[in-house]
């Protein structure tokens, strides 16, 4: 290669090293620091409500004995329901993960890996068709 385009190896460097190259460039590009911090958006505040949620249900297993054994129906008690609940509540945050991340992480993760893999910048396919709507 004579001539040295965006995304192609600069002369004598390898496609390995010129990915390589793109991909540390890329840490810094502002589309990628969205990405990180849309994902972070998500991810801290619904870890601690999961997790203060967890607690609270290991808490009053240990401290609110009481409390856990009501019957509330048949055989089924506090504690049971809570037990359930931590596996819905599961499957929950991993369906609204999936909906939040297919509408505002994988359409950005897909432009930033198109342009590192094929070394140039992808049109934005949904902001065009956003515009015009």
């Amino acid at each position: 290669m004579t001539t040295a385009s965006r995304g192609s190896p600069e002369h004598g460097e390898s496609a390995e090293a010129d990915f390589t190259r793109r991909s540390v460039a890329m840490h810094s590009d502002p589309r990628f620091v969205e990405l990180r911090r849309r994902l972070r958006v998500f991810i801290f505040p619904m870890s601690a409500a999961f997790l203060a949620w967890y607690l609270l249900y290991v808490l009053m297993s240990a401290y609110a004995r009481d409390v856990m054994s009501i019957v509330l129906f048949g055989h089924v008690n506090v504690a049971l329901l809570f037990g359930l609940l931590q596996f819905v509540t599961t499957f929950g945050i991993a369906i609204l993960y999936a909906r939040y991340a297919g509408r505002r992480l994988d359409p950005l993760a897909e432009q930033i890996h198109d342009e590192l893999t094929t070394g140039s910048a992808a049109p934005a396919a949904d902001d065009e068709k956003e515009a015009g709507a």
